[in-house]
């Protein structure tokens, strides 16, 4: 019998912030991969507790770097990213959140999901606690996919998707290096929505039902659910992808424009304290229609080899 083929190398990104106890679950799960990675990159950003420690003492197999300012998830995986590629010459990128737990074959499915394919990016099935699909990473099939994209992820036993969640998301590195880094200014919300449609504009990703992370989130709820003050960075990160962002094309930003709207209309009636509301809408139209995201060198500047690592992929901001 002939040996196993040599799986690709993976290189798993986990940002971290202030939840030392899951960030060691993620860890130890990652180690426990029935498919090894090749390293694991830990983005603590700027913990005030001691997530750091905890990621140091996990072993050779994790490169921890320390941010000092917290630059959100956008600006903790555009960092992780550039590290990766830098450093670890990974053929895939695996990225996930310091509350998200892989099961043990969970990157052996994402990994035979892609393999033959021309998937750019692969998505995990993310539940809760409770084993109930996690509304707040619920995927959709791909807007106006054409029956034979649809019918080669089914023959698979997969979805055609147009995006994909930070929660568990691979994706392929020459991709990344093609289309450069999360957009860091985001800072949280709607950051790998934009980074995911901007990777498959003209590409293909899925979505893997046989790849489970368990998203350990307090409550099993969708992002909608009276997001507070975070409102804010919803509305103007959703301006600044219509108006800056190339990730959507023309009829997808009317699709996608029209959903979101709906969506607001039912936040806020949901909400139990729309005063919150209104000011994170009137502060984030006015920052979504006056300002675009800067460059990620500039977003991310004086943070040594991090910023360093940004302008090698991206280049210095003109």
């Amino acid at each position: 019998m002939p040996p196993a083929p040599t799986p690709p190398r993976v290189v798993a990104v986990v940002v971290a912030y202030n939840r030392r106890d899951l960030l060691l679950e993620v860890l130890d799960a990652l180690a426990r991969q029935d498919t090894a990675l090749g390293r694991i990159v830990v983005i603590d950003n700027a913990s005030t507790d001691d997530s750091a420690a905890v990621a140091a003492a996990a072993g050779p197999l994790v490169d921890l770097v320390v941010l000092e300012r917290n630059t959100g998830g956008a600006g903790g995986f555009a960092a992780g990213l550039a590290v990766a590629l830098e450093r670890h010459a990974p053929v895939w990128v695996w990225m996930m959140d310091d509350d998200t737990i892989p099961t043990a074959s969970a990157l052996t499915e994402l990994l035979a999901a892609v393999s033959g394919t021309d998937a750019v990016v692969a998505g995990s099935r993310v539940i809760w606690t409770d084993g109930t699909d996690h509304p707040m990473n619920t995927p959709r099939e791909k807007p106006f996919v054409s029956g034979a994209e649809r019918k080669a992820a089914a023959d698979r036993g997969l979805l055609a998707v147009r995006s994909s969640s930070f929660v568990s998301m691979l994706v392929r590195a020459d991709i990344v290096r093609a289309e450069g880094l999360p957009l860091a200014d985001y800072f949280i919300w709607n950051d790998d929505f934009e980074y995911s449609t901007r990777l498959l504009r003209g590409r293909r990703g899925v979505f893997v039902p046989g790849s489970v992370v368990v998203h350990k989130t307090r409550a099993l709820a969708s992002t909608d659910i009276d997001p507070g003050p975070r409102f804010y960075y919803e509305v103007r990160n959703k301006l600044w992808m219509q108006r800056a962002s190339r990730s959507l094309n023309p009829g997808e930003k009317l699709l996608y424009g029209a959903s979101t709207l709906r969506r607001w209309v039912r936040t806020f009636i949901r909400s139990a304290d729309r005063a919150v509301l209104r000011d994170g809408l009137s502060r984030g139209l006015a920052d979504g229609l006056r300002t675009r995201p800067r460059h990620n060198a500039v977003s991310l500047a004086g943070l040594g080899p991090v910023t360093d690592a940004v302008r090698a992929l991206e280049g210095p901001h003109d």
